[in-house]
């Protein structure tokens, strides 16, 4: 069996995304679209699957009704900040966890 996708293609895709793979991380990619690949040609090998309609929507005769649009009250800021541990003007004050 032929490799359908390579090394080469995963990075070429990678470097499109702007995103780097390691090498670890590039052989994890195969193997994936290894496993879609293959689970694909299980799906083509179903008798008449070319003849199966396409779903719009995974329940037979869905219906919905759109509710009304009603303006309510919102909570007072200052009820809501009364829960915060920190906060400053009407912001909530949180660590900083990122550089």
């Amino acid at each position: 069996m032929n490799a359908k996708f390579t090394r080469e293609m995963v990075d070429d895709y990678a470097d499109k995304l702007l995103i780097g793979l390691t090498e670890e991380e590039n052989k994890m990619v195969l193997d994936e679209f290894e496993i879609i690949d293959s689970t694909i040609d299980i799906i083509n090998e179903i008798p008449n699957i070319n003849e199966v309609e396409p779903m719009t929507h995974a329940l037979d005769n869905f219906e919905y009704e759109l509710r009304e649009d009603v303006v309510e009250d919102s909570v007072p800021i200052e009820d809501l900040l009364s829960n915060c541990d920190d906060y400053a003007d009407d912001e909530v004050v949180v660590p900083r966890m990122v550089g």
